[in-house]
């Protein structure tokens, strides 16, 4: 291991995450929440010694380099502490450095760097980054503006021997004056959620129950590469107790039209962002990030009708994916090494320990037993049929927020009552909350209107007429489905069961969701994934080469 360089990342932001790059192949990323069961947990003092060595036995080799990744709170006026905490905990070499990363340049690196592109245009839009005061990327601001201004999207023109910074949208960070794409939806998810974290794709499940245009509320204002918020928007956002979501009534009815009026917004002032960069860089592919670059819904339309041919979004294209820009930053940027790691799945969990996992099932709570199926596909391919809902934990975990095959909840897609059923039995969350299809590769263009694949469940596509009634499951009131294209290189238990499925039922699609119970992350190790069988309406956990059933 020591012949390779080893290159740390780790963002220290929102949704804290940890990354390794081993040579210019080789990435393992784990997000904090994974570990810690608190959904979008900071990355704070105490996480390394504390939750990620324990965890990933790869951060004890020596390591060249680390990079940290920082944003608009104060964390970073603490680096004495976290450098010492460095210091103690990781076995740095002689002449190791550790150098920061400005928040949207580690947005950039995480996208364009592991994309299939050779040259791109590079858009990052989320809720705010760094200071001007703390970039590190060559940008000149405007004259007299402060150092305490805020990134909220970065415009960039992309080859494999450097990065160009084209433009920026700063803003002050005085909420009562917002300004900016990011800002915009997550003052229009607190209106509806004022409560927690992470809410945004929420609104985007809510707005194809309401009228765009019930609330007469006007589109964004796009300036160029800015977006500019008007005022019946923050004085509506000022009022927000009149829009909390309520799950029926007229309650729900003014909630889901206020998030039909913004996703509109946010589509439309989307595109033309799309557009002024398109035109300013000629270019007719897109690496696109931050975590506005999660709103699958726009993505499909960015896809469909943009102007750029290509658009790649990672599978952590939010803060989460940070740490693996750090890492791509530090090898690329500091070490001068061509990375050659690309995004062609998005397991990069640690490796899984059998030795755990036969533990696990040698102590399961009273109320589960385990077998060894002969044939484990054919087995959940039974259960499946005979509408039980069954988790699958395999293999290294997603570094994303979307469950991907490794740590997925599956379910058949032909049940009209499937998706209540998961909604509230299982994941104990909203009734309008959509689920995922799996889908063949082959077989995609024939249930879905889709050109390409979409392996990270990056956008959502239109469900084919005449196969909505087939797979009530899946298919989204506005007729959409975020899909998740499945081909044997990539998946192969996934191919394998989806395979069987189709021979069994006709049907090449599954349901797809994350595993994970209410309110909680995605999980991580055997016992999560066994406590959310123990503690949900889940039927039964395939762990292979286990099959863990529910005695009653």
């Amino acid at each position: 291991m020591a012949d390779f360089p080893i290159v740390v990342g780790i963002n220290r932001t929102q949704d804290g995450s940890i990354a390794v790059a081993v040579g210019d192949a080789g990435m393992y990323s784990l997000q904090k929440e994974r570990i810690t069961r608190r959904k979008h947990h900071w990355g704070r003092l105490g996480d390394l010694p504390d939750r990620y060595l324990p965890a990933m036995p790869l951060l004890k080799e020596p390591v060249d380099l680390v990079v940290e990744g920082y944003s608009s709170d104060a964390e970073i006026e603490n680096l004495e502490d976290y450098h010492e905490e460095l210091r103690e905990s990781l076995s740095l070499k002689e002449d190791a450095r550790i150098v920061q990363v400005s928040h949207h340049l580690s947005h950039l690196y995480s996208a364009f760097h592991p994309s299939p592109f050779e040259q791109a245009a590079g858009l990052v839009v989320d809720n705010q980054g760094s200071p001007v005061r703390r970039f590190t990327e060559p940008f000149t601001p405007p004259p007299g503006a402060s150092g305490d201004l805020l990134e909220v999207a970065s415009f960039y023109l992309c080859t494999r021997d450097g990065v160009e910074c084209l433009a920026k949208q700063l803003w002050h960070g005085d909420w009562a004056d917002p300004a900016g794409l990011g800002c915009f939806y997550t003052l229009l998810t607190k209106a509806l959620w004022p409560e927690g974290e992470g809410n945004e794709g929420k609104v985007m499940g809510l707005a194809p129950y309401g009228d765009p245009d019930a609330l007469g509320l006007p589109g964004l204002d796009v300036r160029g590469h800015e977006v500019l918020i008007p005022p019946a928007w923050t004085e509506l956002f000022a009022r927000r107790e009149d829009f909390l979501y309520e799950p029926g009534g007229e309650p729900f009815r003014r909630a889901a039209n206020l998030a039909a009026a913004g996703q509109r917004a946010f589509e439309h002032a989307l595109a033309a962002l799309a557009d002024w960069l398109h035109a300013r860089t000629g270019l007719d592919r897109l690496a696109f990030a931050g975590g506005t670059a999660l709103n699958c819904s726009a993505n499909g339309l960015l896809i469909r009708r943009g102007p750029f041919r290509e658009v790649f979004v990672p599978p952590s294209p939010h803060d989460g994916g940070t740490a693996i820009g750090c890492a791509l930053y530090g090898l690329e940027a500091v070490l001068g090494v061509r990375g050659r790691w690309r995004w062609r799945d998005d397991f990069l969990g640690p490796d899984p320990d059998e030795s755990e996992i036969t533990a696990a099932v040698g102590s399961l709570p009273d109320g589960l037993v385990a077998e060894q199926p002969e044939d484990l596909i054919a087995a959940m391919v039974a259960l499946l049929e005979d509408g039980r809902v069954v988790g699958l934990h395999q293999g290294r975990s997603e570094s994303g927020p979307r469950a991907l095959g490794n740590r997925s909840i599956i379910g058949d897609p032909r049940r009209p009552d499937i998706q209540d059923y998961i909604n509230y039995e299982v994941k104990g969350r909203e009734w309008f909350r959509p689920l995922a299809p799996l889908v063949l590769a082959e077989h995609a263009q024939r249930f879905f209107d889709v050109d390409r694949p979409a392996p990270f469940m990056q956008y959502a596509a239109e469900v084919r007429p005449e196969c909505r009634e087939l797979l009530p499951g899946i298919t989204h009131v506005d007729g959409t489905a975020r899909l998740q294209t499945v081909e044997p290189e990539r998946t192969p238990f996934l191919h394998a069961l989806l395979n069987r499925w189709y021979a069994r039922t006709g049907l090449p699609v599954l349901i797809n969701t994350s595993l994970n119970g209410p309110g909680r992350p995605l999980t991580e190790t055997p016992e999560h994934s066994i406590d959310t069988l123990r503690t949900t309406g889940m039927h039964a956990l395939v762990m292979p080469p286990y099959l863990i059933r529910k005695t009653d």
